[in-house]
């Protein structure tokens, strides 16, 4: 089986040109503001760097941009919270199997994470049971992680439950952790909204949204589309339908108005991934977005 951080890296390098990876690495660093830091060097600024690390005094000196480079004395821990239910079994909006997805965000802010010397952990699972990977700091344990999560996926038979797996947090994560929830696009309940105010007062908490393919399709299909859950068969004659599909959109922005107004007013940062393709570019527009907060 091929090394799936490895496919991870390259969707990185392909939709992210080496300024991007600059940009991503600054990013990510907003998320460890006030950390303690130690001074290590100087280098040229590159795209992406805060202004704030700019060296003023060197760069006048030397005629050139020049910021700090400091070396962080305490790590942190990003803990990905991972639906791997049943639902996690669909397809994404990109008609490309969802947990793919859930695999590239996971490992790209991973990678992420071990560029700037800080672990992770994964907490996954379903309506029958949660379970937690120990921390790990290395590329190898990265790996495991996310074979753990399509392993875990592929085998979904077990509904899906998002509030269990918030619940387990809040139950058992006590140290402060910068929390990544990857779920689907179900409507939240009053006990999700009541667990994300209980995780944001301890934790950093962001939410990544992975979208669904349409079930009803704007065209007429001979493909068959079913609920991953119920196994309803969506009926031919539905596909191509414009009032059905009009129904289906409006739906499916009121749900997604009603998870973002509750996000913002709680303060966390958010965003919905629909294919491959676009993922690392709206990871990077969520970690700019914090950034903007931040600074």
């Amino acid at each position: 089986m091929a090394s799936l951080i490895t496919q991870v890296k390259s969707k990185l390098f392909i939709h992210s040109s080496q300024k991007s990876m600059h940009a991503l690495d600054g990013a990510y660093a907003s998320l460890l503001h006030g950390r303690s830091l130690d001074f290590e060097d100087l280098r040229k600024y590159e795209y992406g760097d805060q202004v704030r690390d700019i060296d003023w005094r060197a760069t006048a000196r030397l005629g050139t941009p020049l910021v700090k480079r400091h070396r962080a004395n305490r790590m942190h821990t990003v803990l990905f919270v991972v639906d791997t239910g049943r639902s996690m079994t669909a397809l994404a909006h990109d008609e490309k199997p969802k947990k793919d997805l859930a695999i590239l965000a996971t490992g790209a802010l991973g990678i992420l994470a071990l560029r700037h010397g800080d672990d992770f952990s994964v907490v996954h699972g379903d309506a029958e049971r949660v379970r937690r990977r120990a921390p790990g700091r290395s590329e190898g344990a990265l790996e495991h992680a996310l074979r753990t999560i399509d392993q875990a996926t592929s085998e979904g038979r077990v509904p899906s439950d998002r509030d269990a797996l918030l619940s387990y947090v809040a139950r058992t994560i006590a140290r402060r952790c910068i929390v990544v929830i990857i779920t689907d696009d179900a409507p939240i309940t009053d006990e999700t909204e009541r667990m994300l105010r209980r995780l944001r007062v301890q934790h950093d908490v962001l939410w990544v949204t992975l979208r669904d393919a349409n079930p009803v399709l704007d065209h007429a299909s001979h493909s068959v589309r079913a609920d991953v859950n119920t196994r309803w068969a969506v009926p031919d004659f539905v596909h191509g339908d414009r009032e059905v599909l009009g129904e289906l959109i409006a739906q499916t922005q009121a749900d997604a108005a009603r998870l973002n107004e509750l996000l913002d007013r709680l303060e966390i940062s958010h965003t919905a991934l629909e294919t491959q393709d676009d993922a690392v570019p709206q990871l990077l527009r969520m970690l700019n977005r914090r950034a903007d907060v931040r600074n």
